[in-house]
């Protein structure tokens, strides 16, 4: 049985989806989310219950959180769950950017039901999926292929070199637990390192502070450096 994510902004779509999926005997919704924050609470809330997805169907724009930075953060955190991106745009920059952080194929919704399925099954087995044109699209436009120039975010400077081991073991997934495990903290000051890193950064929450420092981890493992 493949077990399956599906994260849709559009609730209609999601539910007609889940329900063409769900006839295919070896195949299982085991979640759905409707933005990328929710994708990534959900995985994590699945993987408590031993009910991790095999497959994710990830949109690319939606509120709050798009599909690539969700993409990114969990197969930083769950690197044996593949990312099909299923979506109606085919933009050679959403499909390079998908791509770059992890996504294992690229599908256009405008798919028949029975082809979606198969290529569900072999993205499982380890193949890379397209739709029709799209790597075409991307080779007729290269630059937007290219990783984009970044700048590091205010306050980040100010970080302590503890507060950025944090940050990156957050970026990387670990929970409170792992992070105080590793750096041998306990899990009070673990959380006081991640309350210091919210405000400095002016971010809301843990998964906030993972999508700004995603960008960054080669200055965190270097100890920040610009």
């Amino acid at each position: 049985m493949i077990r399956l994510l599906l994260v849709e902004d559009q609730e209609v779509v999601r539910e007609g989806l889940k329900t063409l999926l769900e006839l295919k005997p070896d195949l299982q919704v085991v979640g759905e989310a409707g933005n990328g924050q929710q994708a990534v609470e959900r995985v994590h809330s699945l993987n408590d219950q031993d009910l991790l997805p095999d497959v994710i169907l990830m949109d690319i724009r939606m509120p709050i959180m798009d599909g690539v930075t969700a993409t990114q953060i969990i197969c930083q955190a769950f690197p044996d769950i593949k990312v099909l991106v299923f979506t109606t745009f085919d933009d050679a920059k959403y499909v390079a950017e998908a791509l770059q952080v992890g996504a294992k194929g690229y599908l256009l919704k405008d798919i028949p039901s029975e082809e979606l399925a198969e290529v569900i099954r072999s993205i499982h087995r380890g193949y890379t999926q397209f739709s029709p044109g799209i790597l075409e699209k991307m080779m007729a436009n290269p630059a937007a292929t290219q990783p984009q120039s970044t700048q590091l975010p205010p306050g980040f400077t100010q970080l302590s070199p503890r507060e950025k081991q944090v940050l990156r073991m957050l970026a990387n997934g670990a929970s409170n637990r792992e992070i105080a495990e590793t750096l041998f903290l306990t899990e009070g000051t673990v959380r006081n390192h991640i309350s210091h890193i919210l405000t400095r950064l002016n971010l809301r929450d843990r998964i906030q502070a993972a999508v700004v420092a995603q960008p960054f981890l080669a200055q965190l493992e270097a100890g920040g450096e610009s």
